[in-house]
Formats: C-alpha cells, structure tokens, sequence
C-alpha cells in the first residue's frame, strides 16, 4: 500500500477513426505528468449511443471484447493503469454499462457495472444495457482502496456510503452529463465525499454528441468536501492521499458509525422498484 496515488481525469472520448492513437497519446501524456492511473468518461470508446433509443448489436461485445482488449493493450503499451469501458454482452444476451480496470502492464483487475439507468430525453439508457444487481465492492489497487460507480450512481448516496463503509478511500466516478446540470451535481459529489470520507473523482464526456448537450468539467473533492481540481482541460491532475481520508474519519461527520443492521431493515420496509422505474412519471 502506499500514502498517495496520482490520477489523470481524461476529459476527451476515442470512438472516431484516430480514437486508439489519441487514446495512446493522452496516456502518454499523463504518465509523462506522473500519473499512475487514468480515468476516462461514461464508454469514452463509443459515441453517446443512448442519444436515441436504438439499441444497435454492434455497440456491445462479450466479456473480453475488442474494445477490451484494446484499451488493455494501449494501457500497457503506455504502462499506466486505465479505468475505461464498454457496454459488455453476459452470456445470455444481458447487456450492461461497464467500467473496466486495468492495470499498468495491460492485466485486467476489475469491472464495474452502472446500477441506476436514467430513462430521458438524450439518456434513453434503459433502451442499451441493464441495471446491474450484484453489491459494489471496493479493490484494492495502485496501493489504494478504489471504489467505482459510473455517472447516475454516484447521484444517490447509497453506493457512496456503501463504498466507504467497506474500506474505500477513492470513489472514481466516469460520467456524461450535460452542461446545464453541473450546478446540481457539484454539490452531489461534495455531499459524498463529505459523508463517506472518500475522495471522489469524476471526469465527463467532453462535449455535445448527437443534440445532447453534454459537458462540463472533471471534479476532484477530497473527503472533507473540498473542491481540489475542477477543470475542462483535456487532461487535469490530482494527488490523493490517505492522510486526508483518515483525518476525514477522524473528525465530524466521519466518525459516525454506519449502523447497517438498521438502514438495512428500515430498506427492507421500502417496495421495491425497477431501477429505471421513477416514482412519478
């Protein structure tokens, strides 16, 4: 384990043509900054597809899939660590938006499936991949303890507080969302730093695809609220570390138990819902 981890917010997506030479240059980039890891946006290999609500086949693959194994390569290639994605097929058809890790020599370390699947205008997801149902579960990674969520997730506190009930120190949070709704999601990422004593770390898709206005910046927050990085450079930096994580957890409101046998039987009173399914239409 180590006291800090440097890490590249990639604000930038590699679906056209050039996309795996750009791809290659950007890592190259952030290794040659000092990052360790690199994060990308919400299926940075692939255009905006819940732009519509045309599922096409050719936008998922199976587990191991080409876009796969080319983020993988061009990781290790690089030797730098990459949080990047796709929407991969389970065996029997399912589809799901999944964030993929890997390591600095190309291994893949883990994956991560998006659990809450807006159903709008511009985010017709619920047309492209599933709602995941498995417990997210922090790894132990870059000699920190990293969470995942993608986008929408984060946008509940639920899988933050959970993610760092469990041991995580960094919550890193891909995403693509539009311009005008920053406003509102700044203070979410704020807010889950803040109560799970993590840092949380978003980088979003860069600009308007398809009539969807998507963008606004990457977002760093340390796991006392405060904003250490916001910017809509292709490339922003940041050094977290854990000294801040247990300083968090050691003053108001980290110290605070989570007492899970009750939250647990106060949501087990609450029907249950699909994960697309609001509560008013």
């Amino acid at each position: 384990m180590s006291d800090s981890l440097t890490i590249a917010l990639i604000r930038d997506v590699f679906y056209s043509d050039d996309g795996a030479d750009r791809l290659r240059e950007r890592l190259g980039e952030a290794k040659a900054g000092g990052a360790a890891l690199a994060v990308l946006p919400e299926l940075a290999m692939l255009p905006w597809v819940p732009a519509t609500k045309t599922a096409r086949d050719e936008d998922a693959e199976a587990p191991d899939g080409p876009l796969h194994r080319l983020q993988s390569q061009i990781a290790g290639d690089v030797g730098i660590g990459l949080l990047g994605g796709a929407i991969v097929r389970d065996e029997t058809g399912r589809r799901f938006n999944t964030a993929l890790l890997f390591d600095s020599d190309g291994s893949f370390r883990h994956a991560y499936r998006k659990i809450h699947i807006p159903d709008e205008p511009g985010f017709w997801e619920a047309d492209h991949y599933q709602a995941d149902d498995t417990i997210p579960r922090p790894i132990e990674a870059f000699g920190m303890h990293l969470g995942v969520q993608i986008c929408s997730d984060n946008n509940r506190p639920f899988g933050s507080h959970i993610l760092g009930a469990q041991g995580a120190e960094v919550i890193l949070v891909p995403r693509s969302t539009e311009t005008a709704t920053y406003v509102k999601w700044r203070p979410i990422f704020q807010a889950n730093a803040l109560t799970s004593g993590c840092w949380v770390l978003s980088v979003n898709r860069p600009a308007p695809e398809d009539g969807v206005p998507i963008g606004g910046p990457s977002i760093a927050v340390a796991p006392d609220g405060t904003v250490v990085l916001e910017t809509e450079d292709p490339i922003g930096m940041v050094t977290v570390d854990r000294a801040c994580v247990h300083a968090a957890r050691t003053d108001y409101p980290g110290y605070l138990a989570f007492p899970s046998e009750l939250y647990a039987a106060a949501w087990a009173t609450v029907p249950a819902r699909a994960a697309h399914d609001p509560i008013h239409r």
